[in-house]
């Protein structure tokens, strides 16, 4: 199948003694995001709750995963599972380059989502029940 892969995560820290050391990680995940070959566009969304959204768009599924796997993202991922509470992670191929709305993510979330691996899980966590919240913060990458 051939197209625009389109990736959506969502995030929240589960204590603000975290939130120093994941906004750290965050801004160096962005740095390599921003170099990273196959990445077209992107957005950053930040909710009331501490939840942590994001969704790009990349050439193909070989540069994601070359980014997922690769630098500061690496470094960050084993740390997530014990900063978060809840953590999930939704991909689909579309024929534009033209990044979702975010009541569209949220909507794939919610639908075809699944929840990452977490040390310390809330009762959200497994089934993709996050509540919804304002956004506090919108930007693009």
């Amino acid at each position: 199948m051939s197209g625009f892969v389109v990736s959506v995560t969502r995030f929240r820290v589960r204590s603000l003694r975290f939130l120093p050391f994941f906004l750290i990680h965050a801004q160096r995940c962005l740095t390599q995001i921003r170099r990273s070959d196959g990445y077209l566009a992107g957005a950053l969304r930040h909710d009331r709750d501490h939840a942590y959204w994001t969704t790009s768009v990349w050439r193909d599924e070989a540069a994601l995963l070359a980014y997922v796997t690769g630098g500061a993202h690496r470094t960050a991922m084993p740390k997530m599972s014990e900063w978060g509470d809840e953590a999930s992670t939704v991909r689909w191929v579309q024929d534009s380059a033209e990044l979702p709305s975010w009541p569209e993510a949220i909507e794939r979330m919610r639908r075809e989502g699944h929840a990452l691996p977490l040390l310390h899980p809330g009762p959200g966590h497994a089934g993709l029940g996050f509540a919804a919240s304002e956004p506090a913060q919108m930007a693009r990458i």
